[in-house]
């Protein structure tokens, strides 16, 4: 069931027209993100599509999906969407590379972006989406056209899937910048996506990132309240943490995460 009827009827919309678009070369189409983990919230989530193809799409195939699903052609009813096309055999790789054919970033409260190949991505992005995506999409992704999400995407193997974790940490800390006592715009978005690469680390499962913190707190994770003012903050009730609270809680799982890899801290 669709958290929306608004959404509903947008994602058959953007089915429909990347059926009409790719014709024979259409494979599947899986909802990712906040969508299969229960945890979309209209106004302020993204929607997240991954595409299947056959085979390597040509540029004049990518631009054409590009004008019939951004958000002037198709108006996207949430914040935004995110959208990544892979090769059958790239969703199946099980590997941590980007692998995609193209990515559309366009929506009412995102700004238009398109790339065409992974080569053209700036590497101050972070390259460590892609490989934990279909991860997620493996386990959790909603099937709207296509075989199931559990045989389309192949899970990363346990040494590759912790050193893309450890990358989206570092990143993350690099992207809150210096640690003060303020607080700091994003850094329960951070926190929050610490608990849940942890908890994947710890469990074996991915949840939201909420309810990865609420998982944290039950089991005693440390330290709590900066778990709590994240939750809080997310859902607009507080301030978010202090850039410091942040990236002591991000070195802990950082530390745990390489503890368990051959990575240095």
């Amino acid at each position: 069931m669709m958290p929306n009827i608004d959404v509903g009827r947008y994602l058959e919309a953007l089915v429909k027209a990347a059926r009409d678009v790719l014709d024979t070369e259409f494979v599947g189409a899986y909802a990712a993100g906040s969508l299969p983990l229960d945890a979309f919230h209209l106004g302020r989530s993204d929607i997240d599509i991954a595409l299947l193809c056959r085979d390597p799409l040509n540029e004049a195939v990518k631009r054409e999906l590009i004008t019939r699903l951004r958000h002037s052609a198709l108006p996207c009813p949430a914040r935004g969407l995110e959208l990544v096309v892979y090769t059958a055999a790239a969703a199946q790789s099980g590997t941590g590379e980007p692998g995609f054919e193209l990515e559309l970033n366009d929506g009412p409260a995102m700004a238009f972006r398109q790339t065409l190949r992974p080569a053209d991505r700036p590497a101050a992005d972070g390259t460590f989406w892609y490989g934990l995506d279909r991860s997620i999409l493996h386990q959790s992704g909603r099937v709207l056209a296509g075989p199931p999400a559990s045989e389309a995407f192949a899970e990363l193997p346990p040494e590759t899937l912790r050193s893309l974790l450890v990358d989206s940490l570092r990143w993350w800390m690099a992207l809150l910048g210096p640690a003060g006592d303020r607080p700091a715009p994003g850094a329960d978005d951070a926190v929050l996506g610490a608990c849940r690469a942890l908890v994947r680390h710890r469990y074996g499962r991915w949840l939201s990132k909420v309810d990865a913190g609420r998982r944290l707190l039950e089991v005693g994770y440390e330290p709590a309240e900066t778990i709590e003012l994240s939750i809080a903050a997310r859902s607009g009730r507080e301030s978010p943490p202090s850039g410091r609270q942040a990236r002591t809680f991000q070195e802990g799982v950082l530390h745990e995460l390489l503890a368990a890899t051959d990575q240095p801290a």
